[in-house]
């Protein structure tokens, strides 16, 4: 998402390569670069100013160590100029009613409704924490269908009522249900607008009033740039909300709003939203975001979704195969799987410090491990088990059953034999570490 940005800066810090220290002459071009890539980024000209003196501010009062050289320098300082533009730390949310509610404002098209149910399923799986959705958008007439649909999705109950126009009494009536119910979380979806009228602020703010919500949250689309910018501006005058939820981060954007909103609006970024999968909801980590901004990757980010989705008996289980050589295909099978639920594997790899650059122009299609998952399901399930047995006629039976090539067959195979080969020299190289350490 900010890979043009990233091939800017990049571009700024190098004349400073060679330099023996930072003068007011050579930071000179490095700031006009810099500049120029965050108005490329769709940053406003205010904004990306104010960015650029600071880092000036702080770049001519640095005492530049001898073993460090100007250039990695001024990559820390912009760094931490990105991080705290940003919001420096992240922003939690604070739920202390019963229930705690939390307002959900935007335009139409932002990834509002969509939101409210990922939103939904990351309290129900990541908190466990039971919610009611409600569907107070009674202005678009497919929208409590759309929230019901995705409330079906994600396992988690919807509160709506037909005919009813009033969008407060739907919103106190699901607030009611949840306290009779034991509902911890009522997520209340509201109506958005095509543009920021008077008709839809006045009905944000008597929902705000009428609601006193724990959080409010302003959903924008990333890829509207400085109007995304502006919208929130105008929502943040009309009802104060708490943080700004950016949606569309995969999509063909520059990074303009999420480097300006906190700027802008004072107020921070909580969460950011990747692509229609209904996990693909992301605490938004200022300094992780810089980290990706500057090439550095994010691999604690990384380390959390491999977390969220191996379990700790699984993966204690698997150890003790892999150390017995017993690793299948079933249990190549299974991790494949793990890693899909992760998300998007060019996004995954982007994380890994250096990666995002080299898989820029390298197009990974979403369905890349079909082919894989169709062959081991074309096996017998004592083949999956013992894929020693897997000889030339039963290859062949596999890769006419899958709709692949023999080829194909004979590749994947090489592959897992290479996996568990590697997996099985890693495990007996930390015994020997591990023993070693106990000898001394």
């Amino acid at each position: 998402m900010f890979d043009n940005l990233s091939d800017r800066l990049e571009r700024s810090f190098k004349i400073l390569k060679g330099e023996g220290k930072i003068t007011e002459i050579n930071i000179a071009e490095t700031l006009k670069e810099i500049r120029r890539a965050l108005l490329d980024a769709d940053v406003s000209y205010k904004v990306a100013r104010e960015f650029c003196d600071r880092v000036k501010a702080k770049a001519m009062g640095a005492n530049v160590l001898t073993a460090v050289k100007p250039q990695q320098m001024m990559v820390k300082i912009v760094h931490d100029e990105l991080a705290d533009f940003m919001g420096s730390e992240h922003s939690e949310l604070v739920l202390k009613g019963n229930p705690s509610v939390i307002l959900v404002a935007g335009l139409n098209g932002s990834g509002k409704t969509t939101f409210c149910g990922k939103l939904a399923l990351n309290f129900k799986t990541k908190k466990g924490r039971k919610v009611l959705l409600a569907a107070c958008d009674t202005f678009r007439p497919a929208a409590v269908d759309q929230l019901t649909t995705l409330g079906e999705q994600v396992g988690v109950p919807v509160y709506s009522e037909a005919g009813e126009k009033d969008p407060v009494k739907v919103a106190l009536a699901a607030v009611a249900k949840a306290r009779a119910e034991g509902i911890g979380t009522v997520i209340v979806d509201t109506a958005g607008r095509l543009v920021v009228d008077r008709e839809l602020m006045d009905e944000i703010k008597l929902l705000h009033d009428r609601l006193n919500p724990d959080e409010t949250l302003f959903v924008v689309d990333a890829m509207t740039g400085q109007d995304a910018v502006e919208s929130a501006k105008a929502f943040n005058e009309a009802i104060d909300y708490d943080g700004v939820v950016l949606t569309k981060m995969d999509g063909d954007t520059r990074g303009g709003a999420a480097l300006s909103i906190r700027a802008v609006t004072g107020k921070p970024v909580k969460f950011v939203s990747t692509g229609e999968k209904m996990e693909a909801l992301d605490i938004f980590y200022p300094a992780r975001i810089a980290d990706r901004i500057l090439g550095m990757g994010d691999v604690v980010s990384l380390v959390e979704k491999a977390q969220e989705q191996f379990d700790e008996k699984q993966a204690r289980e698997l150890h003790k195969k892999i150390a017995r050589n017993q690793f299948t295909l079933n249990d190549f099978y299974d991790q494949l799987k793990q890693v899909q639920k992760m998300g998007d594997i060019k996004d995954l790899a982007g994380m890994l410090p250096g990666m995002g650059k080299v898989l820029k122009d390298v197009d990974i299609p979403e369905d890349a491990f079909k082919p894989t998952e169709a062959i081991i399901c074309s096996m017998t399930p004592f083949e999956k088990e013992h894929p020693d047995c897997i000889n030339g006629s039963r290859r062949r039976r596999i890769a006419a059953g899958s709709g692949t090539s023999l080829a194909d067959v004979n590749k994947l195979l090489k592959q897992f034999e290479q996996t568990r080969k590697m997996m099985k020299m890693a495990m007996d190289g930390s015994l020997k570490d591990k023993l070693r350490s106990f000898r001394r």
